[in-house]
């Protein structure tokens, strides 16, 4: 099996809505998301899928996150706007738009601070 991972960052806001402490009330982050992708097999060229075509893919999910107030994304709707469940909304994402080809979505980690993560995998 190979993996690979690519990195990126966004910046939004979110509550955690029924969380008794500071983190109930509006605040920030500068969150960092780490995508791995996995496959069995490389293509002729020696590469499992190029990285530039996973970058490209998460830039345009995290568009959707970044500078905006995450729980007003209707993924959110029904959830807590928790670092786990916003792992598991890329994870979703990402799935979707990488689908069909040799690769898929093995885990995301988002990080909060850079102490602090949460991993969604299948």
């Amino acid at each position: 099996m190979f993996t690979l991972c690519v990195k990126d960052s966004f910046a939004a806001a979110h509550r955690l809505v029924g969380y008794k402490g500071k983190c109930e009330e509006l605040h920030g982050h500068n969150f960092a998301v780490e995508v791995f992708m996995s496959g069995e097999s490389l293509g002729d060229d020696g590469i499992l899928v190029d990285f530039q075509t996973i970058k490209a893919n998460l830039q345009k999910v995290l568009d959707v996150l970044d500078h905006k107030y995450i729980n007003d994304i209707p993924f959110f709707a029904e959830r807590v706007a928790s670092a786990e469940y916003i792992a598991m909304y890329i994870f979703t994402e990402m799935e979707n738009l990488m689908s069909g080809g040799r690769v898929s979505v093995s885990r995301v980690t988002v990080w909060e601070s850079e102490k602090a993560c949460a991993s969604y995998e299948r």
